[in-house]
């Protein structure tokens, strides 16, 4: 059985793509770079150009990446091919906003939980994410505190350790994620009770996030943060 909500103690967290709304960052960023050149681009067809690009053997650590994929996915946008404009996406990231919904919920998820991000984003882009969400996390983990990225299990098994020093275990965790690639496939694998925010429900396909070679149904499923927040609060009234 799942167990309730009330049950846990933390609420870790994927914080690109769940929390912080990158797709309309990068095609907002995009867009500009677009109209100053003159140029019209289509923002799925950006967001799919940049997946395949993103994930690729050469990668480095996001959003520092984002200069290296500019330069890949400029020539089949019609963008001018220049560095400056990867630099310019890449520092983009300072300036995401969070889903309308995502601040709200975590200032009231933070009165019943221990909320612990996990990004694969950099330290620095991740202290904007942070300020931007209201600064709600117990603990934060990043590309950079880990040494690895999710799906990787040594990213969870990190948190994992910081909870024991707590006194708590990974059964204790909720892990909240839009990715089914990156957070819901492994934390099933690894044994964690996980909530599915399934950010793109009105759009087709997987947008900037790589398809999974399997789905996983979730233990708790939700289109919104919100959606999350109004079912807490109903489980503990």
């Amino acid at each position: 059985m799942t167990k309730s909500l009330p049950e846990f103690k933390y609420m870790s967290f994927d914080v690109v793509g769940t929390l912080i709304d990158f797709e309309s960052g990068l095609k907002s960023c995009l867009q500009e770079i677009a109209a100053e050149a003159d140029v019209t681009i289509d923002g799925e067809q950006a967001l799919t150009l940049y997946r395949a690009a993103r994930y690729s053997e050469n990668a480095s650590l996001f959003p520092d990446d984002l200069v290296r994929v500019y330069l890949a996915i400029a020539p089949e946008l019609g963008l001018p091919v220049d560095k400056r404009y990867g630099e310019r996406l890449r520092d983009s990231a300072r300036a995401w906003k969070a889903f309308p919904d995502s601040a709200a919920a975590m200032a009231r998820l933070a009165l019943d939980y221990r909320l612990i991000a996990m990004t694969n984003a950099r330290r620095w882009a991740f202290d904007h994410f942070s300020e931007a969400l209201g600064n709600p996390f117990h603990a934060a983990f990043t590309a950079d505190d880990t040494g690895t990225e999710k799906p990787d299990p040594a990213f969870f098994e990190s948190v994992f350790d910081f909870v024991a020093a707590e006194g708590a275990s990974k059964s204790d965790i909720l892990h909240v994620a839009q990715s089914q690639y990156h957070d819901i496939g492994i934390s099933r694998a690894l044994g964690m009770t996980n909530c599915w925010i399934e950010r793109r429900h009105a759009q087709k396909g997987y947008g900037g996030t790589i398809e999974p070679a399997e789905f996983t149904e979730p233990d708790y499923h939700f289109t919104s943060m919100a959606g999350l927040a109004e079912a807490v609060t109903a489980a503990r009234s």
